[in-house]
């Protein structure tokens, strides 16, 4: 029997975990709970079933598809119920705190009495903390290094989620600037996540407009070349390709051509604050959490959410 279970973020990284040899079994959570509607009972059946639609919507991904990547590897994590201590590895960027949480809040609920801890560099970080850029050699460090939850970083975490997963974002922007809990990225993750609102000057969020903006300035010939930049760029969302590619697909009407990449003149005018997309954006079936998008602004003179 082993008395240890480590939860990862993503396929990539327990292939390179599992060279380690480490004791204990590895889950992967097949999860993006950054993007879409989420509520607050983690693996619940209305939990899942709120995931499927949103993800079958925006991404088509097929219920067997789901099936077999998520809800498998989803259920070979509640038949582990043995192990004396959950070990997480996450990244740093928002896409895997959120994730995080609300693992945390699942653990909290459905592994009581079991250790919790984290695997993650505790300093404040010139570069960003990627897991897969570890040596060997770090990550045993950082292994045996890990942080320990005590029952207060795993109530702050679980609150965190419940938060998130509100029908306003508000009581979040208070609440995430008094992390006194040994999770050292979570703050920054948040502040991120509630500049993805749109913005009061032109009704795009900070990364829509960042996305606007690198089609602007760079001469990039192709769309591949142009999602590979918009990744290397805003990594510390944590994006991928797909995520990506469906801002492209909201965005399409601001731009004049993807091959080469080249913004048309709305786009241009939207991008200097002259026009203001909103109206043409503005979506009730877009949700950030358990918050719909379009129901607030962000106010980038006060840094401040703002109710419609």
């Amino acid at each position: 029997m082993t008395t240890t279970l480590h939860i990862t973020n993503g396929d990539g990284f327990t292939s390179y975990l599992g060279k380690l040899k480490l004791e204990g079994e590895i889950i992967t959570w097949r999860e993006m709970l950054c993007e879409g509607k989420t509520i607050t009972e983690v693996g619940s059946e209305s939990f899942w079933k709120t995931r499927f639609e949103f993800l079958n919507r925006n991404y088509r991904i097929s219920k067997a598809n789901f099936i077999e990547a998520t809800l498998k590897e989803y259920r070979r994590l509640c038949n582990q119920k043995t192990q004396e201590e959950v070990v997480l590895w996450f990244d740093e960027d928002l896409f895997c705190q959120i994730n995080m949480i609300a693992v945390v809040s699942w653990l909290k609920k459905h592994r009581k009495g079991a250790r919790i801890s984290l695997v993650c560099k505790k300093q404040k970080k010139t570069t960003p903390f990627i897991l897969t850029s570890q040596s060997e050699e770090q990550l045993l460090k950082l292994y045996h290094s890990r942080t320990v939850l005590t029952q207060d970083d795993i109530e702050y975490a679980d609150y965190l989620w419940q938060l998130y997963c509100s029908d306003t974002p508000l009581r979040l922007e208070t609440f995430s600037k008094f992390n006194s809990s040994q999770f050292p990225y979570l703050t920054d993750a948040i502040a991120l996540h509630l500049h993805r609102f749109p913005t009061v000057k032109n009704g795009l969020n900070e990364l829509e407009n960042s996305v606007l903006s690198v089609a602007d300035q760079k001469r990039i010939g192709s769309k591949d070349k142009f999602v590979q930049a918009l990744i290397k760029k805003d990594s510390h969302y944590g994006y991928g390709d797909m995520q990506y590619l469906n801002i492209l697909d909201h965005l399409k009407p601001l731009f004049r051509s993807f091959n080469p990449v080249r913004l048309n003149q709305e786009g241009k005018n939207v991008l200097a604050r002259v026009e203001n997309y909103y109206p043409f954006i503005k979506s009730d079936d877009i949700y950030l959490g358990g918050a719909k998008k379009y129901s607030f602004l962000y106010h980038e003179d006060t840094s401040k959410l703002l109710k419609l």
